[in-house]
Parts: structure tokens; C-alpha cells; sequence
């Protein structure tokens, strides 16, 4: 078997999909919405009790994927369409999701029409700004717990005043 003739080994997203309404409820309130030329997200940080192996290890929770379609995108075939695409398009670059994050996409109805390629390189791209948004977070949260706090025993209290009587 030569190399260009070797089998690509598939990934799944079947371990990294959220599933659960209270799951979409969270990340919607916790998270914060973005926009792309063809769909809207949601970035949030992962709240779940993580596994007693992954905190063994302190490892930050697998990233979870959710996808929604509502009804005014079109019929049911249209919507699982939409939803096939997106799926195919993310299991591809399972490796760029962040750790420890939910990402809920809301596609727009131009996902029916627009060339799967363009499709795949939006989703790359958003998976990518997800990735930066998740380190800056993660170095803004470092920052503040290395920073000393305010209400310090170090620090003198300041001195009331007396009102006059």
C-alpha cells in the first residue's frame, strides 16, 4: 500500500456533541454571541464536572459542539441539509475545537446554497478566532489571580472620618 493510497482515518464528534437542553440553556446565558458572513455563535466556557481521569491529570473538559436549525430555515429536509453540512464540515477539523469550551452554531439559510469549500474554510476560520478568544480568556483569568487583591491583611486600612457633631 503506498502512502497517497493510504485510508484517511475518520474522527467523530459523536464524544464532543452537546445533547441536552439544560447544555444549550448554559452556554447561551454564560456564553457570548458571535457573528459570520453565514451564521452566528456562541463561545462558553465549560461548567460540567469533568471525569476523575481528566482531573488526574488536570485536563481541561473535552470541547463540546452544538448545532441548532429552527424551524424558519426551512422543511425538515432543508434543515437536516443544514445540519449534515455543518457536521460533516466540523468533523473535519475536530482537532481546532477548544478545550473546555461549548460552541453552539446558528446557521443562516446561505449555508443551503454556498460551495461546501467556503463552508469549511468559514468554519475553520471561526474555529480558530474560538481559539484565541479561549488563551485570552485563560491569560486574562492567569493575570488576575497572580495579581494581588485589593482587601489585602498586607495593605493599612484607610482611616474614616468622623462625622462632626
Amino acid at each position: 500500500m503506498t502512502p497517497a493510497s493510504k485510508p484517511v482515518q475518520r474522527q467523530s464528534l459523536a464524544g464532543s456533541r452537546l445533547r441536552k437542553h439544560a447544555d444549550y440553556v448554559r452556554a447561551y446565558s454564560a456564553g457570548r454571541k458571535h457573528q459570520s458572513a453565514a451564521m452566528s455563535w456562541f463561545l462558553a466556557p465549560q461548567v460540567a464536572p469533568q471525569t476523575h481521569e481528566a482531573e488526574a491529570a488536570n485536563l481541561p473538559a473535552a470541547a463540546r459542539v452544538g448545532l441548532t436549525v429552527g424551524k424558519v430555515m426551512g422543511k425538515a429536509h432543508q434543515r437536516n441539509r443544514i445540519k449534515r453540512r455543518m457536521r460533516e464540515a466540523l468533523r473535519r477539523h475536530v482537532d481546532l475545537l477548544p478545550a473546555g469550551c461549548d460552541l453552539i452554531f446558528h446557521p443562516r439559510r446561505s449555508v443551503l446554497t454556498i460551495e461546501f469549500s467556503q463552508l469549511e474554510r468559514e468554519i475553520v476560520r471561526i474555529l480558530e478566532q474560538a481559539r484565541l478568544e479561549v488563551t485570552r480568556l485563560e491569560v486574562t483569568r492567569f493575570d488576575a489571580a497572580r495579581s494581588p487583591k485589593r482587601n489585602s491583611t498586607l495593605s493599612a486600612p484607610k482611616p474614616r472620618l468622623k462625622p462632626a457633631p
